[in-house]
């Protein structure tokens, strides 16, 4: 292999149309049922052989993420090195367009696409079993990114089961000014759950019913995050964004997985521009992001 030998891989976002939360463990996790969803907004990562690990990136909002060693995907490099007994020379270049820190799994996608181009790049033949092990390792949310389609992730939400899908279904996203922090959203679930019986969670078998006949109007009544009332208590502007795309139309609208980035479901491609339209216009959010779902997963191009 030369030194110009390079892989890209496409990473795609994800939306949680179920997102079931357990009490707090004693390790500081939560049980989940976190039904994924994967979208078509994506991040590429290029994988180049280096002397040393170096992360550039380009794109939306690449100002807001690490470019050093803190950066999952540097870490993900990192961990598949160790594993094979290697140096983890490599330069990363991430192109972004899954919006950073916006609950949409961007950084999991990113350490997911280094971890496959990293693979292909250095010839180490890992299995696909010990990826998703290796995934696990580096953030709950990652495995999901290998894999895409539609998943019930248990555990912490690392431990996946595919799911069936029926047909297409299309989404608006609106992007918030800043992010937030997912710890900080599970602390204030914390705080308003205390003194309450949290149920374990499970999966809705409404949901799973419409995911699998591709029922738009059956999986907008199913919808739900138990993680929307902490993540609107910590940016109470989200209610407006939210009702603002439910009066343009959409047929469910949710706070996506921590947040900010609020999601809506919508009837058709059409009503979708329609309420992606009427989202910017209305001033409660700083862009708007049309995507359909599935998409698949992590994929070298």
């Amino acid at each position: 292999m030369t030194a110009t030998a390079t892989v890209t891989v496409r990473v795609p976002a994800k939306v949680n149309v179920q997102l079931a939360v357990g009490a707090a463990r004693p390790d500081g996790f939560h049980d989940l049922a976190n039904v994924f969803l994967a979208v078509g907004l994506y991040d590429e990562v290029t994988a180049t052989l280096a002397d040393t690990l170096r992360i550039t990136a380009e794109g939306h909002d690449v100002d807001r993420i690490p470019l050093d060693r803190t950066n999952l995907a540097a870490r993900a490099a990192e961990l598949l090195a160790a594993r094979y007994g290697r140096s983890p020379d490599v330069h990363l270049h991430i192109t972004k367009d899954i919006p950073v820190a916006g609950g949409m799994a961007g950084g999991s996608a990113d350490a997911a696409g280094a971890l496959l181009a990293c693979d292909a790049l250095w010839s180490t033949g890992a299995s696909r079993g010990e990826l998703l092990d290796l995934c696990a390792e580096l953030g709950s949310d990652v495995p999901f990114s290998l894999v895409g389609g539609a998943a019930l992730g248990r555990g912490r939400g690392e431990l996946l089961t595919p799911l069936p899908l029926g047909g297409a279904f299309h989404w608006v996203f609106a992007v918030a000014d800043g992010g937030l922090s997912t710890p900080a959203v599970y602390r204030e679930f914390d705080r308003l759950t205390a003194g309450t019986a949290v149920p374990e969670p499970e999966a809705d078998p409404a949901l799973l019913a419409a995911l699998a006949a591709g029922d738009t109007a059956a999986l907008a009544a199913a919808l739900t995050n138990d993680l929307q009332a902490a993540a609107l208590s910590l940016r109470p502007s989200l209610a407006a964004t939210l009702d603002a795309g439910t009066a343009a139309g959409a047929l469910a609208s949710l706070v996506s997985g921590s947040g900010p980035t609020t999601a809506f479901l919508a009837k058709d491609a059409e009503s979708a521009q329609a309420v992606a339209a009427a989202l910017l216009a209305s001033g409660t959010c700083r862009a708007v992001r049309v995507a359909d779902s599935p998409a698949a997963g992590a994929t070298v191009i």
